[in-house]
């Protein structure tokens, strides 16, 4: 069972890592001179952000960034820090405008579920029909194993505006704040940015409740969701992220 697992997480390493490193490259050249759809250019808007940085004694640009969503608390967090060595800050918290669908992971195409589980970026859209979006690599490894193996869906973004299929959307000024923070830490070096998506904020104890009467009966859903928020206990201890590899059943693993 050892060798199965660090065999599923070799995989999966490697192939995340050499994707990212590619991607890092492109996304360089097509996300630093962005200008966004209201007209305002990145200059401006990394200049507000520059500012909110500083008072937040936070260093700009970023060098890593971590990106966390809570279905129930439609909130989207973005964390940040200055190297490896450093723990996670929290940058700032947006409001999710709208997402489909309720609590539970993303299994087929056409359940409108906003995913769950551990993603990472790997789209910038700046002509996105919703303002400006960040692709998420939904199916992951653990998802293609869980989902509808010929139809599991995709095209899982977050962007602007306030319409989901699946999607999580912050509406249009929220998303070029994230979308310059995401480009400038991808142009500085960062090979991929993770995006953990809950089902709740497990910390809160009214979205606790909430999870424990919607998966009630579920058994699937509550193995599902006991294996991710291992995750966020990891994190929330911490504020680092764990190294999170997938075995052959599709759980979840943390080292």
């Amino acid at each position: 069972m050892k060798r199965t697992v660090q065999l599923y997480s070799l995989v999966f390493s490697f192939a995340l890592l050499t994707w990212g490193n590619c991607f890092a490259q492109n996304s360089f050249v097509q996300t630093t001179k962005f200008y966004t759809n209201s007209g305002v250019s990145n200059n401006r808007l990394e200049d507000s952000l520059k500012k909110e940085f500083e008072n937040k004694n936070l260093s700009w640009p970023p060098q890593s960034v971590y990106i966390r969503s809570f279905k129930y608390d439609r909130i989207l967090e973005i964390w940040v820090k200055k190297n490896d060595a450093d723990s996670f800050s929290l940058f700032k918290s947006y409001n999710v405008c709208m997402q489909s669908g309720g609590i539970g992971p993303k299994r087929s195409e056409g359940d409108n579920q906003v995913p769950e589980g551990f993603y990472y970026i790997n789209e910038f859209n700046a002509k996105s029909n919703y303002h400006l979006a960040l692709g998420l690599n939904y199916p992951n490894s653990s998802d293609k194993v869980l989902s509808d193996s010929k139809k599991p869906g995709g095209e899982i973004y977050i962007h602007g505006s306030c319409v989901s299929t699946g999607c999580i959307a912050i509406q249009d000024m929220p998303i070029e704040e994230v979308y310059l923070i995401a480009s400038k830490a991808t142009a500085g070096g960062q090979d991929f940015i993770p995006v953990h998506i809950f089902p709740v904020k497990y910390s809160v104890q009214k979205s606790l409740d909430y999870l424990t009467r919607s998966i009630k009966g579920n058994q699937a859903n509550h193995k599902y969701t006991l294996n991710i928020k291992a995750v966020f206990d990891y994190f929330e201890k911490n504020k680092q992220l764990p190294i999170i590899m997938v075995n052959k059943n599709g759980d979840y693993l943390i080292n």
